[in-house]
């Protein structure tokens, strides 16, 4: 299974196609044979993830890797064989030929990093959302798996759910009519004040410098690990990148949209170093085949639709509103509503097309074994996690940005105040290649 590919040999094959990335030769396992799977992250989101990939039975968990020995001896009771490491790259050197995939539960800042360090074997990947922390990292990886040709899942788990299928179909079928507007709101936000100024010592068993990683160095911070990391630029993306994932996924999936051609965010003064409380980005995406053009806006924090004001909304805390010719739709997670009501009371749903999932971490190992492709490979949920991580660029910026579909790059990634957003710098002994 192990193939190992390079930084130079997958930028000279880009043009092998998206597709690429769902091929995996049926001959890769035995009509029975489970996949040798290493956990990336065991604490929180990797506490599940290990869980739910462990229940399929479809996979042999032989790795098990967390910065934390508390959290990492705590999972590794559960799977004794698995050889336990603090560092991901340790363990590819110690069983690059024994792991056959990875899910990659870790905070944002190491997401490429893990993820790349699998491609570039020819590993299976799974990787929480956002996919990475910036869009330059999301630009290469998408690259890479496309060449890599092995099968991909971002973890936005939630696609895989009933609701999100029936929203689909629902807007397919033309019940609302064609949709140029849509809006997607979430409550709460990541927004840190100040850096903490004490530095006690970092704790027995943590692996700080591994923690860090390729961000700036810095002393050890209770405030950071293992959760309010997600405020602070350096490692989490915020509000926008932890939950847009998930919320406008359903906006790409139902409308079929990939790159918005401009992107615009409203917000606080911002913070050099750290998420805003609330946000407005306002996606224009242009026309697709018969479809018209899309102005989607993202409000996280206080921020809501003017519907929500105009009492035509049910106060729903998160929540996608599209808004048709004939009418609208409002969902959720788990939850989806025609409105007006009265003007859909003798509606009949369209039939059902989209099949149910067999569990996204099952649909994954099921690509694993098989080359079936997964919903939420690289190919489709690359594009939605560059789209909202382009929309912090746009805060942090103050700029509005152009995106070419052509080349797959911003038309203004000259301008420095733009470009210092878009990649970052690592710290010394860190690449992705």
């Amino acid at each position: 299974m192990s193939r190992r590919i390079t930084r130079r040999g997958f930028l000279q094959a880009t043009s092998a196609g998206a597709a690429a990335c769902m091929f995996v030769p049926n001959s890769a396992f035995g009509a029975n044979e489970r996949v040798n799977v290493a956990c990336i992250g065991v604490t929180n989101q990797g506490e599940y993830d290990l869980r739910e990939t462990y229940n399929t039975g479809l996979a042999n968990i032989v790795a098990l890797c967390d910065v934390d020995e508390t959290r990492l001896n705590k999972a590794a009771k559960g799977h004794p064989s698995a050889r336990k490491f603090d560092d991901y790259r340790k363990m590819w050197d110690a069983m690059e030929k024994e792991v056959d995939a990875v899910v990659i539960a870790i905070p944002d800042h190491h997401h490429a990093f893990a993820t790349m360090a699998a491609l570039l074997r020819g590993k299976h990947v799974y990787c929480e959302k956002p996919l990475t922390h910036d869009p330059h990292e999301c630009r290469v990886v998408i690259e890479t798996a496309a060449k890599a040709r092995v099968t991909t899942q971002m973890g936005t788990q939630i696609h895989a759910g009933s609701n999100y299928r029936r929203v689909v179909e629902l807007v397919r079928s033309g019940a609302i009519g064609p949709i140029e507007r849509v809006h997607v709101w979430v409550g709460g936000a990541y927004a840190p004040t100040s850096r903490p100024s004490s530095t006690p010592p970092v704790p027995a068993g943590l692996n700080w410098d591994m923690w860090i990683g390729p961000a700036p160095e810095r002393a050890y911070d209770p405030g950071l690990h293992p959760f309010y990391w997600r405020g602070w630029w350096n490692y989490g993306t915020g509000m926008l990148g932890d939950m847009a994932c998930h919320h406008i996924d359903l906006s790409h999936w139902a409308l079929g949209l990939t790159h918005p051609n401009t992107i615009e965010a409203e917000g606080p003064q911002p913070n050099k170093e750290a998420a805003p409380a609330w946000l407005k980005v306002h996606f224009r995406y242009p026309a697709r085949g018969e479809q018209p053009p899309v102005h989607l806006t993202w409000y996280h924090g206080d921020r809501r639709p003017e519907e929500f004001a105009e009492g035509k909304l049910p106060k729903w805390g998160n929540g996608t509103l599209f808004v048709g010719k004939k009418g609208m739709l409002i969902a959720d997670y788990d939850k989806h509503r025609l409105l007006p009501e009265e003007d859909f009371k003798d509606f009949v749903p369209p039939p059902r097309t989209i099949p149910n999932s067999p569990g996204h971490h099952k649909e994954y190992l099921l690509g694993c074994q098989t080359g079936l492709p997964t919903l939420c490979n690289f190919s489709y949920s690359g594009p939605l996690a560059e789209t909202v991580l382009m929309g912090n660029v746009a805060f942090r910026s103050g700029q509005k940005l152009e995106w070419d579909e052509s080349t797959k790059k911003l038309r203004n990634i000259s301008d420095p105040q733009i470009a210092r957003y878009f990649s970052r710098d690592y710290r010394p002994g860190w690449s992705l290649s």
